[in-house]
């Protein structure tokens, strides 16, 4: 049986046989007392001298953190046991006596994550790797409930998406390609046959940047969709993160209880969310002494100085163009600006949306593709989709770690990763 089905009244008195791994042991006399954990929780077991063979015992004595066991025995319910029941042993099998644990308190971030492989076992990286789980789950949820289709698009691609220098080429058989940043323009192909599209997919961007929210691979959760605007992805998106967040309480609240998480301040996750103006989110942040100029790309540290007060998440809208790329379309009543969004998550974690309206038309696609000094030859077959029944369409991009640190309140992204990759870690 898994732990979390012995953690019951009714099993009480029952005799139940769990099997998992030491999570903590202590001798007292004639008493041994082992944590065990498994998949699914921690129950304490009890081991008395005379209620299991000696060997038994003498294993249990030295048996160390992580070693591996099957146990069984009476379920007794007792309040200072740590999940308030315990198992009183009649039999003990031990799989393996385990070497000493190298992990033990106040270890430091960096030599936790060189020993990854083993700390995914502590009951934090448990927890966020249930939550990720659950988070993924919702999202497919809520996307099915509406009626969009799930679609995998390459991770290899011959042109970037937003033409930048962040891209990590890798040889493709005499050739050159580069793992994607994001999988935008094909979900934009797609929507011309399916018109609701999403895919959850690894995306891959060579900054150089080491902040908080910052990895080289990243799970990237990407839609498009026909026929809506700007305003209305946002509002698409706003029920999605209400969606998540009052559901991840009544899925996962024991692992948010472990993770020390403010319950409260995910109930209070609700709409409507704040909307401001670009220009007025500038206001914001110079109030709160940033120094910004009216075209201000807006970075980490700016945005958790700005969010950091703020109680609910905050769309900021209509982007100066010159600060986007460009796929995104300009607004017809001022081109200086584009018809595009962020979402930032309160409590100072900042971006984790960024969408928007698509430039539809093929004459101003191309134009704005030359105004950035590219070259339209290396976009031929995403101009082709303007060529034949274009329509106006939005999407986004959501970036499922930095979500799932700020649902955790955690305060670094490669604690919501089994396996992060920075620009300083590939290993393990």
């Amino acid at each position: 049986m898994h732990v979390n089905e012995v953690l019951s009244d009714e099993m009480v008195s029952r005799q139940v046989t769990v099997r998992g791994w030491i999570y903590r042991a202590r001798e007292s006399g004639s008493l041994v007392f082992i944590v065990v954990r498994d998949s699914t929780g921690i129950i304490q077991v009890v081991v008395e001298k005379n209620s299991v063979k000696q060997e038994e015992f003498e294993m249990a004595r030295r048996a160390t953190i992580e070693s591996s066991l099957e146990v069984t025995g009476l379920l007794v319910k007792e309040k200072k046991a740590p999940t308030g029941y315990e198992i009183h042993a009649t039999s003990l099998k031990f799989y393996q006596i385990a070497d000493v644990f190298p992990i033990t308190k106040d270890k430091s971030d960096e030599f936790l994550l060189d020993i990854r492989h083993l700390w995914l076992r502590s009951r934090e990286m448990t927890a966020t790797m249930k939550i990720r789980e659950t988070v993924l789950e919702l999202i497919r949820s809520f996307m099915k409930e509406r009626d969009y289709h799930e679609v995998q698009p390459p991770m290899f691609v011959g042109a970037s998406v937003e033409g930048g220098s962040t891209l990590f080429e890798v040889p493709y058989f005499g050739d050159k390609a580069y793992l994607t940043q994001s999988s935008q323009f094909y979900l934009e192909a797609f929507i011309f046959a399916l018109e609701n599209v999403y895919t959850i997919s690894p995306s891959f961007r060579a900054e150089r940047s080491r902040t908080r929210r910052h990895v080289t691979e990243f799970t990237h959760y990407e839609a498009e969709a026909a026929w809506i605007g700007n305003g209305e992805m946002m509002d698409l998106e706003e029920e999605l993160v209400v969606y998540i967040a009052g559901n991840l309480i009544s899925k996962r609240r024991e692992e948010l209880e472990i993770l020390k998480r403010d319950l409260a301040k995910l109930r209070n996750i609700e709409k409507p969310f704040y909307r401001y103006r670009y220009e007025k989110v500038i206001e914001l942040g110079r109030e709160k002494g940033l120094d910004l100029g009216d075209n201000t790309d807006l970075g980490e540290k700016e945005e958790r100085i700005i969010t950091q007060d703020f109680d609910k998440p905050i769309f900021i809208y209509n982007f100066p163009t010159s600060l986007k790329p460009f796929y995104h379309r300009p607004d017809p009543e001022d081109r200086s600006h584009v018809l595009n969004h962020d979402l930032l998550a309160p409590e100072g974690y900042g971006e984790i949306i960024g969408g928007g309206e698509r430039i539809w038309d093929k004459n101003e696609l191309i134009s704005r593709i030359e105004e950035e000094n590219l070259k339209p030859e290396d976009y031929q077959w995403y101009i082709d989709l303007r060529s034949y029944g274009s329509v106006p369409h939005s999407g986004f991009g959501l970036g499922v770690d930095r979500m799932v640190t700020w649902l955790c309140g955690l305060d670094h992204i490669n604690k919501v990763i089994p396996f992060p990759r920075t620009i300083r870690r590939l290993k393990p």
